[in-house]
């Protein structure tokens, strides 16, 4: 069996996605099998960034995932280094 080699690159531009979570499209009446959305318009997050509450939506109380998510704009950031 041979081995594979992987190379990885880095390089100095990176690109950067902004993700923003629409409307909730998670079904309540799946149990008794009909089809029913809250109405939650937007995803807002329930406490800060980096914290199990971030995923929590604080209108409707799901979690992130069932709202739509869209790509909101895709933005190139560069890292630039000193010579110093």
């Amino acid at each position: 069996m041979r081995k594979r080699q992987v190379v990885v690159r880095r390089t100095e531009d990176t690109q950067r996605s902004v993700v923003k979570y629409g409307e909730c499209q998670k079904n309540h009446a799946a149990n008794v099998g009909g089809y029913a959305v809250d109405g939650c318009r937007e995803f807002m997050a329930s406490s800060e960034e980096g914290t199990n509450g971030a995923l929590t939506c604080a209108a409707c109380g799901c979690h992130r995932n069932f709202h739509k998510r869209e790509l909101v704009e895709t933005e190139s950031v560069s890292e630039c280094s000193n010579g110093t």
